[in-house]
């Protein structure tokens, strides 16, 4: 790995997120492409946080901080990956469901899933179970994230999957579930494919998936 590469990982891991995009733009004038950048760079570097975050070394202001450090150095090499075709890892679209007010889980799900190399849509909060279903048929996800913070909303995930089969897509896209009150039993009764405790664990769910 080139020494450019290799301080990008360390900034993301350390949460400086002031640095990576120039060290992004480095990277860039050092003739390296995005691709390169993306999968040596920035991947290894989220991937860490990931490893760290699910052993309990890390903690989510921290784990926020790197994912800001990727999201920084992403603006600067996303439009050139559009430009040269760079295959990514699959798409995700996240969401938390209706009723529901509460994104800085569902915000780091995505953060997590874009530094793992995915293309993210983000729909937002309070987000209903046809605008979740036109986003399926709009996009062709590889994976739809829900999240719920709340007892009284983990019923929409529900209701969005029914939405999914009466619609007739639901067997095109993996469903994967998550928030506090959220459970694994609870994803097995609505249908779901998945149920991740963290963001760390979303993002490895969501590569399985998609492999």
């Amino acid at each position: 790995m080139s020494d450019i590469l290799s301080k990008l990982s360390a900034a993301i891991i350390e949460g400086d997120f002031g640095s990576t995009p120039e060290m992004a733009e480095t990277a860039l004038e050092e003739g390296l492409d995005a691709g390169e950048i993306l999968n040596q760079g920035l991947m290894p570097g989220m991937d860490h946080v990931g490893v760290e975050f699910k052993a309990g070394n890390m903690f989510v202001p921290e784990v926020l901080r790197s994912a800001r450090s990727m999201q920084a150095a992403m603006d600067i090499i996303r439009p050139l990956l559009a430009e040269t075709g760079i295959d990514q890892t699959g798409k995700v679209i996240i969401g938390t469901v209706k009723g529901d007010l509460h994104d800085i889980g569902k915000n780091l799900v995505g953060m997590m899933c874009e530094g793992a190399g995915f293309e993210i849509i983000d729909l937002g909060k309070d987000v209903e179970p046809d605008a979740f279903v036109e986003a399926v048929k709009e996009h062709s996800p590889n994976i739809l994230g829900m999240s719920a913070l709340l007892t009284t909303t983990m019923r929409a995930m529900e209701q969005t999957i029914k939405a999914l089969e009466e619609a007739g897509i639901r067997d095109s896209v993996k469903v994967m579930i998550g928030g506090a009150p959220v459970t694994k039993s609870f994803a097995e009764k609505i249908g779901a494919d998945g149920y991740a405790a963290n963001a760390a664990s979303a993002s490895d769910m969501a590569k399985e998936f998609a492999a």
